[in-house]
């Protein structure tokens, strides 16, 4: 299934839970790292092959780098305290 077939957006975590993505559609995602207590808060808009191919991994590729989670996983996580980059 192409990445454009998909309904958005879509949840993943890398499976080391620092980094939570909010896939808003094929050429763009929100990145949640945690550092620390804190949390900073990245909107990433692919420009480059390299940053695409990035997206359509955690879309369709994940599942050795990261885990499927639901919007109130991703919701929870972001809530901590942040800075936006």
């Amino acid at each position: 299934m192409r990445a454009q077939d998909k309904e958005f957006p879509i949840y993943r975590k890398y499976k080391n839970n620092k980094s939570y993505f909010k896939i808003i559609n094929p050429r763009l995602f929100e990145e949640v790292q945690a550092l620390g207590q804190q949390r900073i808060i990245k909107l990433v808009e692919a420009k480059q092959f390299p940053e695409m191919v990035f997206i359509n991994d955690l879309i369709a590729n994940y599942s050795a780098m990261a885990d499927v989670i639901t919007e109130k996983e991703y919701e929870a996580f972001k809530g901590s305290p942040t800075t936006t980059q």
